[in-house]
């Protein structure tokens, strides 16, 4: 089996697995409708279209920065009609970055690779409102091997300031690079033979709008500790041009 890694960095995002008239919730780790959702856009699929090979691919999520629960209180009004549409609450994540994987025959996830890097529809994270901060795809986001080893070993794609924050908390530990924290969660599609930690309907059968449909989908909770990431390591030590001066803040 094939994997494709994403990385979900945005100032806000918002994964909603249940909708309650004015009330719209997000859960605290991107949903597999909503990734579903996000790789079947990048392909140009219509919303009536078959999703029955993305709704097969094994789905896994890292949390390398959880961000804060936010409410967000809207106000609409029909741009035709003039009618005013009911107040409702939105809730958002802010600020978190998760490493999101689904894998799957070679073949359909190579497709999904490709239509990232030129995606027909452009990507957001859970909602139109919250576009990606930074590419979704990374160096490493196509790999082969199992989506639970391949989340285990991506490094850990945290803001820096987010690393700084820990340091100055004193909650993190020093491997090369900047500071880890000492375990990430895991969530996984958990196995037709074993019992899910919890259970949530955020497995698609159709995106049309007149009736969306989505079964339940059992999760399995772990952890990791935090793979090391030296931010330094991909540079190559520049050719010197000459003998350093005894003032030059480069010299040994």
């Amino acid at each position: 089996m094939t994997v494709l890694l994403l990385c979900l960095a945005g100032p806000l995002q918002a994964w909603g697995s249940a909708a309650r008239f004015v009330r719209r919730t997000t859960e605290n780790a991107p949903t597999k409708s909503g990734v579903l959702g996000l790789l079947a856009a990048a392909q140009g699929r219509p919303r009536t279209a078959d999703l029955s090979d993305l709704a097969a691919l094994r789905f896994g999520v890292r949390v390398d920065q959880p961000g804060t629960r936010v409410r967000d209180f809207h106000k609409a009004q029909h741009a035709e009609s003039g009618k005013v549409m009911p107040l409702s609450y939105r809730f958002y994540l802010a600020d978190a970055v998760f490493v999101a994987g689904v894998e799957g025959p070679e073949k359909l996830i190579r497709q999904l690779h490709h239509a990232l890097e030129t995606p027909y529809f452009l990507p957001y994270l859970g909602r139109r409102s919250c576009p990606p901060a930074r590419p979704l795809l990374f160096e490493g986001s196509l790999t082969n091997g199992p989506l639970e080893d391949a989340l285990r070993a991506t490094p850990w794609q945290a803001s820096q300031w987010y690393a700084r924050q820990l340091a100055r908390a004193g909650a993190g530990v020093h491997g090369e690079g900047r500071p880890q924290p000492e375990q990430l969660d895991l969530l996984l599609d958990c196995p037709a033979d074993e019992t899910p930690d919890f259970s949530l309907r955020d497995t698609p059968v159709t995106f049309d709008p007149r009736h969306r449909q989505y079964m339940m989908r059992g999760v399995r909770i772990g952890d990791v500790n935090a793979p090391a990431h030296d931010p330094t390591a991909h540079l190559r030590r520049a050719a010197p041009s000459g003998p350093p001066g005894p003032s030059s803040p480069y010299a040994p």
